[in-house]
């Protein structure tokens, strides 16, 4: 077995591919980061990207976007983590915490603790799930549209608030959330964008989706300020724009939903949504 750090997200994305491509929806989110990495160099200055293999086959891998923790594919076996991790430690690179699928994360986080000493802390512990057909869901007033870019102090304002409230304990950055939804509502780009549910010629909803590989899209955030909900907006708002995007011709839709929130995870399970995995995201206390 043999781990190593790689300097390209082309060559990330050509060695570890085979592992991550052979289940796209379980891999959504490291897929989304490595070929932003390759298509928007400048949204990522800072990167680490780590593969483990074995006779030229791939079978652990990670990559880690500053300040945010090192996400981690699904791992063919425990050997295979360790030496991803021991790679990732002989690196030198910060690492602040992990989010992966379990076990993998959990197995991950035995080893790491083991080599470094650290104190991990569960911020959340979170549901993965896909959509290949959207079921119909409950009519409500109003209708979809994408965000442009007259809806932008709107659209940033209710991004922040989301992740205040559903991301408490991640680092935030009001400059890079900035720099997101600017990106978001390129109307150039096709790879990723925002829509609103309006109800009149009041936006009340947000969903936003990128796509992470040719074959998906994931969707996020799902915002509606608080004095709106339980009304069915983003309800309608995540059926809407998941069945544009298979109109589109992604062949599935995946979205991470906070697991102690029954509320979100039956709402998206109504739409159409299947539970593909559970995940994790850890933060790191340092030792002693």
């Amino acid at each position: 077995m043999r781990a190593s750090l790689v300097t390209s997200p082309g060559e990330f994305l050509e060695r570890a591919g085979p592992l991550l491509e052979a289940d796209e929806a379980r891999h959504n989110l490291i897929l989304s980061l490595a070929h932003m990495l390759s298509d928007r160099p400048d949204v990522y200055p800072e990167f680490g990207l780590w593969v483990a293999e074995e006779s030229g086959v791939p079978r652990a891998a990670a990559l880690i976007t500053p300040p945010h923790g090192l996400v981690l594919a699904d791992a063919a076996d425990h050997e295979a983590l360790a030496a991803l991790a021991a790679s990732v430690l002989e690196s030198a690179v910060p690492i602040p915490g992990v989010v992966g699928n379990r076990p993998a994360v959990d197995d991950f986080i035995t080893v790491w603790v083991g080599l470094t000493g650290v104190t991990p802390r569960l911020r959340m512990a979170q549901g993965l799930f896909a959509l290949d057909r959207v079921r119909p869901v409950a009519a409500v007033s109003g209708r979809p549209r994408p965000a442009t870019r007259a809806d932008r102090p709107l659209v940033i304002e209710w991004v922040l608030d989301f992740e205040a409230e559903a991301l408490p304990n991640h680092p935030h950055d009001r400059e890079r959330t900035v720099r997101g939804v600017d990106r978001m509502l390129d109307a150039a780009r096709r790879d990723s964008g925002m829509w609103l549910w309006e109800v009149g010629a009041e936006p009340v909803s947000l969903v936003a989706y990128s796509s992470p590989s040719p074959a998906g899209a994931r969707i996020g955030p799902v915002y509606t300020p608080h004095p709106l909900r339980r009304r069915g907006y983003g309800t309608a708002l995540v059926a809407a724009i998941s069945t544009w995007l298979l109109g589109q011709g992604r062949r599935r839709c995946c979205l991470y939903t906070d697991l102690s929130n029954p509320t979100s995870n039956a709402i998206y399970r109504a739409i159409g949504y299947q539970h593909v995995a559970e995940s994790a995201d850890y933060g790191f206390e340092p030792a002693g």
